[in-house]
Formats: C-alpha cells, sequence, structure tokens
C-alpha cells in the first residue's frame, strides 16, 4: 500500500531533474499513505514519485519505483496482489527469476512476458498502478476492478499528471481548476463526487477496471480490461443455484478462500470489527485459517443510540480474538472535523468517515494492515433500501401509475414538525427521510430513477445545475434478468461502493499508514454471489440471509441477530448543539450563488428548520456543510499557494 505519482511532458524539452523535482512534490504532499520510504525515478520527458507502505519484501528489493529485469518497464505500483505465490511459480516456470518476494517485481515480470491485460486478468487483488514503457514511451494506468484503490489524472497540451490523491496533481499545476459543475451536480444528488469526475475541472478519477495509455502530447486513450457487465453476464448465464447448502458451501469456500489469501503479509495484521455480520465473518474465518488470536478493533460512543462497541466485545470473547476497545468521545471526534477536507482532497458528505478515520487511527498502533467487512452489504444485499425496494415492487404492480404519484405526493407532503414530534416520541431518527424516499421509490417505474431517489439528498440544487446525469455506465441489457433488489446492487457496485465506501476508507486509513484490506471485494466472491438465487440473499424480510446462515454455525445468532445500525455519529444533535457555531457560520458566510451557483434559500431554510427541531435534515445539511467547508478550505490554500513551486 502506498502512494504513486508522476508527470509526463509533452516533450523532452524539460529537463529529467525538474521533472523530477516536480514528482518529488507531488509525493510529498500524500506522504501519508507511504511513511517507511520514499523513492524517485526520472528520464528526459518523465518522472515517477513513490510513497512506500511496505508489506511484502520489507527489504531494499521491494524498493520502488522499479525496474523490470530487462530494463524496459518502470512502475510505480500502490496495492496488494495476494495471489502473488500462484503466479510467481508460473512466471518461474517459463524462466524467470526474481531478486525478492515483492508482487511488484512479479507484477513487472508478467507485464513483459503476458502483457498487461493477461496479467491485470490473473490478479487476486487491489491496485493501481502507473508503467512507462521506455521502448514504446507509452504510459500506462491502471486501477483494480472495484475501485478500492484511487487514481486521479490530469492532461493538458504540455503534460499528463497522474497521482494516488487530488492534492498530489494539484502539487504540479500554477493553480487549483475551476469547479467541474457536472461533479458538484453529481455531488449534490448523492453526497460524493461520482467517478469519472472530481470537482476540479479536468482532474479526473480513473474508473474501475479500466486502464488509460497516453503518449507524450497525444491524447489518452482508454479501455476497459474488466467489466461488471461481461461478470454478471458469466454469473446468470447458468441456472441459479436455489439449494441453500449447495449455496452455503460455494460461499464459504470462496469467501473462505479470500480471507486466508489476505492474511499475506510481512507485517502484523489485524481485523475491524464493528459487530455487524460483515466484520464478525471475516473476523470469524480470520480465526479459522489458525495461527495466534486475530487482533481485532472496535470503537464505542457514549451515545448509546451509536454505540456497536459491547455487541463488538461479546463477539470478540465467543471468537477468543485479541480485542482493544476505544471509546471515542464527541471532542474526539469534533477535533477531525476542521482536517476532513484536507483529508479527502473533495467535498465528501459521508459523515461515517468521522468514526472511519478513529478506528484507523486505533488500529494502526497496533497493525499495519487489517481486514474489514467492506463490499458485504453491496455484495450479499445488505442495506435496507435492497428490502423497501424489494416489498415495494408488489405494490408498484398492483397500484396504477397516477395513484402511486398520488400517495407518493402524500407521503411527500407530511409536514416535517410531526416526524419530528414522532421521532421524539418514539427515540427513532431520520423517520421523515425514509417516509419520503419510501414514497418517491413507489411513483417511480425505472430502476434507475428509484435508486437515485433513495440516495437524493438535493435533488431540488442539483436540478439548479446542467449535467446532473449518472456518470457510471449501467449494464441495464444484462440486469434483465435479475430482481429489483439486485439491480440495487448492481447501481450500488457501480457508484456508491467505490465513489463513497471505498473512498471513506482509502483517506481515513492511509491518513495512518493503515492499509485495509477488503475480502468481501475478491471478483470471485462477488461473481458467485451473483450465481445464487436472490431469495438466498433476501428472504422473509432478511438481508443478507446466507450469511446469517453460515455465521449461525460460529457465532451465537443472539450476538448478531439485531437491526443495523451502521457505522454512524449523532450528527443530529452535534449540528444543533455541539456544531451549531460552525454550521451556522458556514451557511451564512458561504456566498452560495456566486461561489457554486445555488440559491442560498433552500440550505438556509433546511438549517433553520434544523436548529429548530422542526426537521432531521442532519444528513443533507452534513454533504452542504462538507462543500462548504471544502470552498473555504481550498480559497485558503490557493491565497497561500506559491505558484512558482509548479
Amino acid at each position: 500500500m502506498c502512494g504513486i505519482a508522476g508527470i509526463l511532458a509533452a516533450g523532452n524539452g524539460e529537463p529529467a531533474r525538474r521533472l523530477q523535482e516536480i514528482a518529488s512534490l507531488m509525493g510529498l504532499r500524500q506522504s501519508r499513505r507511504g511513511p517507511d520510504s520514499r523513492g524517485l525515478w526520472s528520464e528526459p520527458g518523465v518522472a515517477f514519485a513513490h510513497e512506500r507502505l511496505a508489506i511484502q519484501d520489507l527489504s531494499a528489493e521491494g524498493h520502488q519505483p522499479m525496474h523490470s529485469a530487462c530494463g524496459r518497464l518502470v512502475l510505480v505500483y500502490n496495492g496488494e496482489v495476494y495471489n502473488v505465490g500462484e503466479l510467481r511459480r508460473e512466471l518461474e516456470a517459463l524462466g524467470a527469476v526474481f531478486r525478492g518476494h515483492s508482487d511488484t517485481e512479479v507484477l513487472l515480470d508478467g507485464f513483459i512476458r503476458w502483457g498487461i491485460e493477461a496479467t491485470l486478468d490473473r490478479l487476486v487483488g487491489m491496485f493501481a498502478f502507473a508503467l512507462w514503457d521506455r521502448e514504446a514511451r507509452e504510459l500506462t494506468l491502471g486501477r483494480d476492478r472495484f475501485g478500492i484503490k484511487p487514481l486521479f489524472w490530469y492532461a493538458d497540451a504540455d503534460r499528463f499528471l497522474f497521482g494516488s490523491e487530488i492534492k498530489a496533481v494539484l502539487a504540479a499545476m500554477d493553480r487549483a481548476p475551476d469547479i467541474e459543475r457536472q461533479a458538484l451536480a453529481g455531488y449534490l444528488e448523492t453526497g460524493y463526487v461520482p467517478a469519472p469526475w472530481t470537482i476540479y475541472k479536468g482532474i479526473c478519477k480513473l474508473r474501475p477496471g479500466w486502464l488509460l495509455r497516453v503518449r507524450p502530447g497525444a491524447e489518452p486513450r482508454q479501455s476497459q480490461f474488466w467489466s461488471l457487465d461481461d461478470m454478471l453476464r458469466r454469473a446468470l448465464s447458468r441456472p441459479r443455484i436455489s439449494d441453500p447448502r449447495e449455496a452455503r458451501d460455494l460461499i464459504e469456500a470462496r469467501l473462505g478462500e479470500a480471507v486466508r489469501m489476505r492474511l499475506l503479509s510481512d507485517r502484523p495484521v489485524g481485523a475491524l470489527l464493528s459487530g455487524g455480520i460483515d466484520s464478525t465473518m471475516v473476523a470469524a474465518l480470520m480465526q479459522d485459517a489458525g495461527g495466534p488470536p486475530v487482533r481485532t478493533y472496535s470503537i464505542g460512543s457514549a451515545d448509546p443510540r451509536y454505540d456497536e462497541a459491547g455487541h463488538a466485545r461479546l463477539i470478540a470473547r465467543h471468537l477468543g480474538t485479541d480485542h482493544t476497545e476505544l471509546t471515542v468521545t464527541e471532542q474526539d471526534c469534533l477535533a477531525v472535523i476542521p482536517d476532513l477536507t484536507g483529508t479527502y482532497d473533495e467535498p465528501f458528505g459521508d459523515s461515517s468517515q468521522v468514526p472511519a478515520l478513529a478506528i484507523s487511527r486505533l488500529a494502526s498502533r497496533h497493525v499495519t494492515v487489517a481486514l474489514s467487512g467492506d463490499g458485504g452489504d453491496e455484495v450479499f444485499c445488505g442495506y435496507n433500501r435492497y428490502r423497501w425496494n424489494a416489498r415495494l415492487a408488489g405494490l408498484r404492480r398492483r397500484l396504477p401509475g397516477g395513484l402511486r404519484r398520488m400517495i407518493a405526493a402524500g407521503l411527500g407532503g407530511v409536514p416535517p414538525r410531526l416526524f419530528a414530534l414522532a421521532e421524539r416520541a418514539t427515540g427513532e431518527a431520520g423517520m421523515a427521510r425514509r417516509i419520503h424516499k419510501l414514497g418517491a421509490m413507489l411513483a417511480e417505474n425505472d430502476a434507475g430513477a428509484r435508486y437515485r431517489a433513495v440516495l437524493a439528498q438535493w435533488p431540488d440544487l442539483a436540478s439548479c445545475l446542467s449535467g446532473a446525469e449518472p456518470a457510471a455506465p449501467v449494464p441495464w441489457e444484462a440486469m434483465a434478468g435479475m430482481s429489483e433488489e439486485e439491480s440495487f446492487q448492481v447501481l450500488d457496485l457501480l457508484t456508491y461502493l467505490p465513489d463513497d465506501i471505498l473512498t471513506k476508507v482509502d483517506r481515513a486509513s492511509m491518513a495512518f499508514g493503515l492499509e485495509v484490506r477488503v475480502p468481501f471485494l475478491d471478483h470471485r466472491v462477488v461473481e458467485a454471489a451473483f450465481m445464487l438465487d436472490p431469495a438466498l440473499k433476501l428472504r422473509g424480510g432478511k438481508t443478507k440471509w446466507i450469511l446469517r446462515q453460515m455465521l449461525a454455525d460460529r457465532v451465537p445468532a443472539h450476538l448478531f441477530e439485531r437491526p443495523k445500525q451502521g457505522f454512524a455519529i449523532p450528527i443530529e444533535k452535534w449540528l444543533r448543539v455541539d456544531l451549531a457555531d460552525w454550521g451556522a457560520a458556514l451557511v451564512n458566510d458561504t456566498d452560495w450563488e456566486g461561489r457554486f451557483g445555488l440559491p442560498t434559500r433552500p440550505i438556509r431554510d433546511a438549517w433553520d428548520q434544523h436548529r429548530r427541531g422542526a426537521a432531521d435534515n442532519s444528513d443533507r445539511l452534513w454533504s452542504i456543510l462538507m462543500l462548504a467547508s471544502w470552498a473555504a478550505g481550498a480559497t485558503a490554500a490557493a491565497a497561500s499557494a506559491d505558484p512558482a513551486a509548479a
């Protein structure tokens, strides 16, 4: 796990030393990703920087940038290849001789002998890389199948830039680009910036499963080496597995192997244990693999509504893990908020970024690698929206469209204050949001529109901007034979997972030099999950049914059978009390019209409603506050920047 960065000049006019200086600055901006060592390499027209977090082959033989044995290729790489032993043996049979035992060296030899696409097709892992072919004078960027590791790029007439974080790319520019309005529209709808955009015009995310090739002075060319569309076609080309025993055997084998492979490390390994089904399953399979007790890490909250530490503690005790727990106070969480936009580089509206940073800090004190349960919800139908969509499917079929729209309008028209009173009486937060979203889902005929209705935060503001359509291409044809809940799974895998969940985990963990591995996103596990009858994932109103059956063999059901809670903080209360002054300053002092082209009144009305307790607008307010906070930070950075540095 590392940070990579580099620059490719349009011509050979810029000397290698100058390019190396720029690459060095780019690398330093993201040095937290690689605290162990740094490497630089350049030749006329191109330069690479590498910030290393050493996991496999801690010796100098694992140092990057790394050259192929023949000297033709130069590679900087961020990630891990878990089947490196198998690939190494295969290459040795073809005559390869390796100096060390890093996966970087194996990748290079594979690229030489098999080619780039054929090598990537063999990989089990997470990765983002940049490969320079000195003979062809061609740069190739690549990103793993599900977007676990990030990679950003920018091109103009003079040069091509890339980095693991946006801040690395910005370090090589005279000034930050203008806001990308398409990205802003997407952010207002969902709370994250959808790929391939970033908030900055011209700086792009390389999409999961894609390659980008560029030669000096030429236009970048993009292509897919792997697609979810193809995977779905393969999975659905055969009869679905409906026998629970057969399904369990398949998932146990695939997921068990995925966990065992991700224990490969020359540094200490642990697990992030929330007490939910997915993280508990991962920890249990780690224990099954043998060896000393697994080190597990959990955080707790002083607010009992958001505290899962007790559940995690009981599960850890039952599994026999070496458990460490930290109770995070409000002051601990509030202290990190001013630095959030600097960690994420662009607006990011998922408030669970705060506890993600807390647990990453805790785990990094003891281990360098941690396995997590991320991806389990998307792969095995864990979100409540899957259950809601499935339940509403029958109503949509039975009720005429006009009647459905009338019901939806009625649900959407209930005064927020009534919901606020009901929430206070029941102690259940977020009731208004759920009811309004259910109404929107009932009204829509199209799966994509229903999905957008579920995630929508500020659709009224997004409509003020042109180009609010989703960016990710959706394999509608391959989805034709899918259930309602599976269509949502696919949309999550294409958008919400890489752009929200995996972004959150990557930035939070790498801020503390921690590598997080996600066995649920082994592509063979994902494909196996789509081979199952949908009823084995969502059954009788129970999400992740097949995982629950597997877990019940290892952990008493009462330890994990409880309502889904998620990884959250009491943001509703904080915005009314602890963060009230901070939020009010951002809402009232931001020039929404001049800076973003947005109307001020809806934002201030939502803030006023929330402060008075007339509505719970915490989710949408958090995303708008993160936007304002990012803008304030970007303005301050621009004012203090030295243009000569680039």
